[in-house]
């Protein structure tokens, strides 16, 4: 009777994560910009609970917010969010899409009271470029502005902490070719979103164009001891990488982020494949900056 229980139990919770939910609130703007949308998912609960804000890949070029979850997002103790942001294919370069990051976690932050959000509980996740938003904003100094006219401006942009998966935490093309390989440095995410038309471009005028430009928009450049933690996920840092996909999310991306925190006493958290850390697994990361205690199970 104990088998068939636990049998009924586990396909319960698998039909659950296979229900795909819509967003309690869909397509609210966080800003002037067209693609300044988010979509959100709100947790019941009387005392209020932390968000996992997610951010989509794509480059900085193309891709789009979650417009569903699986079922089992109610179940996590926390509500989660999704944003869309301007893109290169849209006629947008930087500092576009990363300060639509920011601008995105200040309204968050705003609809507080409204949301039930704990606003000291916010965290970042993504893949690739969203990943790279994740870990620049999770990095850079709080980017509020108390003199501003606009009381969201006028919010914290500083986050609790970030877990992403397959990041770029730097955007030099040298660094990149010298420690990824040659096929890493062909990605349009390198050298489009800063408006080069190509990657010789950037590297030919980098000195005196684009490298504080490009260089601005990476972790590598904010990462400081009092940064909150990061999380890292990476397939593997087989080297050289084998093409442009595997060397843009490459797992050197970590190490060399991770090489720097060290330096710091930054907390940062790298996994490479199955390698997970023995300190701090995912689940537990999440859990310790998302939940409150006293909401655990």
């Amino acid at each position: 009777m104990k088998r068939i229980f636990i049998i009924c139990l586990a396909l319960s919770n698998w039909a659950l994560a296979a229900e795909k939910v819509a967003p309690t609130h869909k397509d609210v703007s966080y800003g002037p910009h067209e693609r300044h949308t988010l979509n959100f998912w709100q947790v019941d609960s009387d005392a209020p609970l932390g968000i996992l804000i997610h951010i989509h890949g794509g480059g900085w070029i193309g891709g789009k917010k979650a417009e569903s979850q699986h079922g089992n997002v109610f179940e996590k103790g926390y509500h989660t969010a999704s944003i869309n942001y301007p893109l290169v294919s849209k006629g947008d370069i930087q500092p576009a899409m990363a300060h639509a990051a920011a601008r995105a976690v200040q309204f968050i932050r705003y609809k507080a009271e409204e949301w039930n959000i704990d606003p000291s509980r916010i965290m970042l996740t993504g893949s690739s470029a969203g990943a790279a938003s994740s870990m620049w904003l999770a990095t850079h100094d709080d980017m509020a502005d108390p003199d501003s006219e606009d009381p969201i401006a006028q919010l914290s942009t500083r986050v609790a902490g970030a877990h992403v998966g397959g990041g770029q935490t730097t955007l030099d093309p040298f660094l990149i070719e010298k420690r990824i390989g040659p096929e890493a440095i062909k990605s349009g995410m390198l050298f489009k979103p800063f408006g080069a038309n190509s990657i010789e471009e950037l590297k030919t005028n980098w000195e005196g164009t684009y490298r504080d430009f490009s260089n601005e928009y990476t972790a590598l450049k904010h990462l400081s001891e009092d940064d909150p933690p990061l999380f890292l996920r990476y397939k593997d840092a087989d080297f050289p990488a084998r093409d442009t996909g595997h060397g843009i999310h490459h797992g050197i991306f970590g190490l060399i982020l991770k090489e720097r925190a060290d330096e710091l006493g930054a907390q940062v958290y790298l996994q490479v494949g199955n390698d997970v850390p023995v300190e701090m697994p995912l689940h537990v990361f999440v859990e310790s900056i998302l939940i409150k205690k006293e909401h655990k199970q």
